[in-house]
């Protein structure tokens, strides 16, 4: 294989991998804050217990995702020194600003949140948690800025064949990189409300399958579960429509800026009015064409340009254009079409089954229906708890109901993998759109070998931190909450001084 083949599959395979927790880290962040501020304003003990229980896991899939995304920096310069040599005026900027505004400004309130249980005003406390949410999302706000400009280059001069930043606002606030950070925001609430409903729900089975065999449920697990859930499902769907509003406005904004990517996407081979929505299509490449095609006329049309007898640009115009302007044959600007076409289904097909399982859920546990306790008293030791179902549906949801909540977890992680395959191979052969060529990008100096050998130990690498990452994430999600764990009686501010056992505690953990 050639380098820049090598060095690819290397930045997908981590891009990938790495994505997995980005998403999860910036919805679980503003999750926990909203159950730490339920707990603030309400005192009740469900809040504290489901604010503990999955902010646990949201540190868990932090620290992977730190770790995890650190290669992604040492790869600019390993295997695409001339991609950075060429970017660099402009690309070093967003970056820049991601690791000295948002990276330092999270990383620093998490550690007072962490340890500040004890030792802070509940209120101030709460703050740090609201201060890692902003500065999760201000993160991926400056990093989807820097993508957006390689997808549609603006603010810049070119300068002795290189480009140079003249207007930073309109890299930072152009149209791409404001839907594509609404779009990759909204897309992590999904997969942060799929997560917790995924696991909330596994909980309360359990419970069911328990009382069912004549056990005894732990009363005050499904009460931390239950309102777990319907705060999932609540984000699930409120997220999931957000997300199909700015993946709209962001798709119209491919047709005019990438039409080959989204002709790509929809199998249209051809300039047609009246477009048709592609269902399912097997294309044929080589004779430029599909071999079997299920479509539904004038929808694309319609969702391209708000008309469905407007023309949308096809596979082999959109090449052609490309040839004209750029050099060279149509055949050297087509992406892998397949690979296009499927990867842009699946994540439609995954995320909007997500915000299916959200609005559904919601429904069915509407006033307490479906999960609610058989009785309830206004003491908090309820000693037995019976999940019950809707009557309407029936043996349905004793048998499908619950297992369709906990495989939703992972349908937004398979989505948003898809969706940026999607979006990074259907760039191609462009590694900044209309300016430089991903064979143009790679390290002069690394050889094919060389980038084998760090692909094939990346890999490796990344394939053990999957299992330590499944199993501490397996292990404190199904151990549940610490129900024994009381929160702070009075606020930090009316305690004395700490005690000499207090301080050995602290130089304790210090050393």
């Amino acid at each position: 294989m050639a380098p820049d083949v090598i060095a690819r599959w290397q930045f997908g395979i981590t891009t990938v991998y790495h994505y997995l927790f980005v998403p999860l880290t910036i919805s679980l962040a503003c999750i926990t804050a909203g159950l730490e501020t339920a707990w603030v304003r309400t005192r009740q003990d469900k809040y504290f217990h489901a604010t503990k229980f999955w902010g646990k896991l949201f540190l868990i899939n932090m620290v992977m995702g730190v770790v995890t995304g650190l290669v992604q920096e040492f790869q600019f310069g390993m295997n695409w020194s001339a991609y950075s040599r060429f970017v660099g005026d402009i690309f070093g900027v967003p970056l820049s600003m991601e690791a000295i505004i948002a990276f330092f400004f999270e990383s620093t309130f998490i550690g007072l949140w962490m340890f500040g249980w004890d030792r802070l005003p509940r209120r101030l406390h709460c703050f740090c948690i609201w201060m890692v949410s902003l500065g999760t999302v201000l993160s991926a706000y400056f990093i989807l800025a820097a993508n957006s400009w390689m997808q549609h280059p603006v603010g810049y001069r070119m300068d002795h064949g290189r480009p140079r930043l003249t207007d930073f606002p309109e890299v930072l606030l152009q149209p791409t990189a404001v839907f594509a950070g609404l779009h990759a925001i909204t897309a992590a609430f999904v997969t942060g409300g799929a997560f917790v409903t995924g696991i909330a729900a596994w909980h309360l089975w359990r419970a069911k399958r328990t009382q069912t065999r004549g056990g005894m449920a732990d009363a005050g697990r499904i009460r931390v579960m239950r309102t777990s859930l319907r705060v999932g499902l609540g984000v699930l769907a409120v997220a999931g429509l957000a997300t199909v509003l700015d993946a709209d406005a962001l798709g119209k904004l491919m047709i005019d800026q990438q039409p080959m990517k989204m002709a790509a996407g929809e199998g249209l081979w051809n300039t047609v009015a009246n477009a048709p929505f592609s269902v399912v299509a097997i294309q044929d490449v080589g004779k430029h064409r599909n071999s079997f095609d299920i479509d539904i006329p004038y929808v694309l049309s319609l969702l391209a340009h708000s008309n469905p007898h407007t023309p949308v640009t096809g596979i082999n115009n959109a090449a052609a254009a490309m040839a004209a302007q750029h050099g060279g044959s149509p055949g050297d600007y087509l992406p892998d079409i397949p690979v296009e076409y499927w990867s842009y289904r699946f994540m439609i097909l995954f995320g909007m089954t997500s915000v299916a399982v959200g609005v559904a859920g919601l429904w069915l546990t509407r006033n307490r229906r479906w999960i609610a306790p058989a009785f309830v008293t206004r003491s908090d030791e309820v000693p037995h708890l019976m999940l019950t179902r809707n009557r309407a549906l029936g043996p349905f949801l004793t048998k499908w109901a619950w297992q369709v909540a906990i495989w939703t977890l992972g349908f937004p992680l398979i989505a948003n993998s898809f969706g940026w395959i999607f979006t990074e191979t259907g760039r191609q052969p462009w590694v900044v759109y209309g300016l430089m060529r991903t064979s143009e990008a790679v390290s002069p100096g690394v050889s094919a070998a060389e980038m084998l050998t760090t692909l094939i130990g990346f890999t490796i690498l990344y394939g053990v931190l999957a299992v330590i990452e499944v199993r501490l994430m397996v292990k404190y999600a199904t151990a549940g909450p610490h129900l024994d764990e009381q929160p702070p009686q009075r606020d930090p501010r009316l305690l004395g001084p700490s005690s000499a056992q207090d301080d050995d505690k602290i130089l304790t953990f210090a050393y």
